[in-house]
């Protein structure tokens, strides 16, 4: 019998820790207009490094579009560039406010590039606030990861709503370097 309870266990949990992808959607509303929200994460797309906390810099990646569907971007979370990711902008809907940005390659994060991307979707609430919603499905690599590193993942992505409204209502860009005293203010 309690080889039948330990062989069961080890069953769920296996199954739970393998699973293809994990996912989770952070929301957060801001009292800024919905186009200021836009322009930040959709028409600046490669200037993500200005409102993210994790990022130390980011850029355009020649040869792309400057905006809008097949845009990629370089997302570096390290000084020395070595640890990053590469993103595509698709499905890009200028008028529904939302886009899928595709993970097409990393470097130091634990990231399966065939079955992540971030989902960006804005609302808006009335003329002066918006509702950013950012849902991320991923598979890590090892798969085992993924439910490890959920609540991370989260936190950062939590971390990056909060960074977006703190640059779309004061201009200061956000980095690794100022986000502890920015976050205090929220």
């Amino acid at each position: 019998m309690k080889a039948i309870l330990t062989l069961a266990i080890t069953i769920a949990l296996s199954t739970s820790l393998f699973a293809q992808t994990q996912s989770f959607t952070v929301n957060r509303t801001v009292e800024v207009p919905i186009d200021s929200v836009w322009t930040i994460v959709g028409v600046n797309y490669a200037d993500i490094a200005k409102s993210h906390p994790k990022l130390t810099a980011s850029h355009y990646i020649k040869g792309t579009p400057m905006s809008g569907e097949g845009c990629e971007r370089l997302c570096s979370f390290s000084s020395n560039g070595k640890k990053y990711t590469k993103e595509r902008m698709t499905e890009y809907n200028e008028e529904e406010y939302s886009f899928k940005a595709e993970i097409l390659a990393v470097n130091g994060l634990p990231i399966d590039t065939t079955q992540s991307y971030m989902l960006y979707n804005l609302d808006a609430v009335n003329d002066s606030t918006t509702s950013i919603s950012l849902t991320m499905v991923y598979r890590t690599n090892p798969a085992f990861l993924g439910k490890l590193a959920k609540g991370k993942f989260k936190r950062g992505i939590e971390d990056y709503a909060l960074s977006i409204q703190h640059y779309a209502l004061t201009g200061e860009e956000v980095n690794p370097d100022n986000f502890k005293q920015i976050k205090k203010l929220y």
